[in-house]
């Protein structure tokens, strides 16, 4: 070790540290909503920090010149996922992210490391972004029996059925409340509850949903017991809930699989790469070797498309 290298790990440290504080800064300070100083203390202005005048000033400089171009983490997606940031914040988390992780990079294993964990990052915000949008789906599908539950009950009462979905908005669990406080408030603004339901099956591509849509409307034009009509709906989605489970416990050892063959050639490569980079490095070191690879990476890439269909099964 040279005598300039504690010199350069004090400096990423260093970084890495400032780079985490204006991430934790930026996470906490995002959708907090306080008392503002001039009420709590009249008379005393509520001057910003300087931290505070440079994150608004990078927010709206992202704003401004990325945030409406950009299709990554637009309003839509942050939506579906549950993230109430906006698009522009979100971006500058994304960037402190990748900047903390490339710093963290160059220390582990230079340059190289550095620009693979920055070029990662997008990938893997992305990555977590579909994760938490999946979940939320799932989630509400479990959760939509008993919303038509509390739909129908509500409409036994003598409630109207703006009344029955503001119950089930007040009552039930999140994300079927904040989806339900949605229509509520896209009706009261002077919109259709038909359009507002579609758009929200749509946006949670929810079939079960889409069939409720689809019963109200029918029943606003024809007529008769919505709460009976929504029983024998809630009933279905429950039968089809059972069928859902027992197709994906039956197709959960296909999956397992599929997941081990694809990772076990990569965990090789990854393994003796590290192990021993004299015996990968032929590979590297003529024009066979790199075909060798690229062809390696299609067949790959056409094994894993093709094992995802066939343990996909649609119903």
């Amino acid at each position: 070790m040279t005598a300039t290298s504690p010199i350069f790990f004090a400096l990423g440290v260093g970084l890495c540290v400032v780079a985490l504080c204006i991430l934790l800064f930026s996470t906490i300070g995002i959708g907090t909503t306080g008392i503002a100083l001039s009420r709590r203390r009249p008379g005393i202005k509520d001057e910003p920090s300087l931290l505070t005048r440079v994150a608004d000033s990078a927010v709206g400089f992202v704003d401004r010149k990325v945030g409406r171009n950009a299709r990554f983490g637009s309003r839509e997606s942050l939506e579906q996922a549950g993230i109430r940031l906006r698009q522009a914040d979100f971006i500058l988390l994304i960037c402190c992210v990748g900047v903390t992780a490339g710093i963290v990079g160059f220390l582990l294993g230079g340059v190289a490391a550095a620009l693979l964990f920055l070029a990662l990052t997008p990938f893997g915000a992305m990555l977590f972004l579909k994760i938490l949008t999946n979940r939320r789906r799932a989630k509400f599908e479990d959760q939509l029996a008993d919303t038509l539950q509390i739909l129908a009950g509500g409409l036994r009462a003598g409630h109207s059925l703006l009344l029955s979905v503001d119950a089930v908005a007040q009552e039930a669990e999140s994300p079927t409340s904040e989806e339900f406080a949605r229509l509520v408030n896209e009706t009261r603004l002077g919109r259709d509850l038909k359009d507002s339901m579609l758009d929200a099956a749509r946006r949670l591509k929810s079939e079960d949903f889409d069939w409720t849509g689809q019963a109200i409307e029918i029943h606003r034009e024809v007529g008769g017991d919505l709460a009976e009509v929504l029983d024998h709906v809630g009933e279905t989605i429950r039968e089809r809930s059972e069928v859902k489970g027992q197709v994906q416990s039956l197709s959960a050892e296909g999956k397992l699989s599929a997941y081990i063959l694809v990772a076990l050639p990569v965990g090789m490569f990854l393994y003796l790469s590290a192990s021993n980079p004299a015996y990968m490095g032929a590979l590297y070191s003529n024009f066979l070797g790199w075909a060798m690879l690229g062809i390696s990476v299609v067949l790959l890439a056409l094994g894993s498309w093709w094992l995802s269909r066939v343990v996909k099964i649609k119903f």
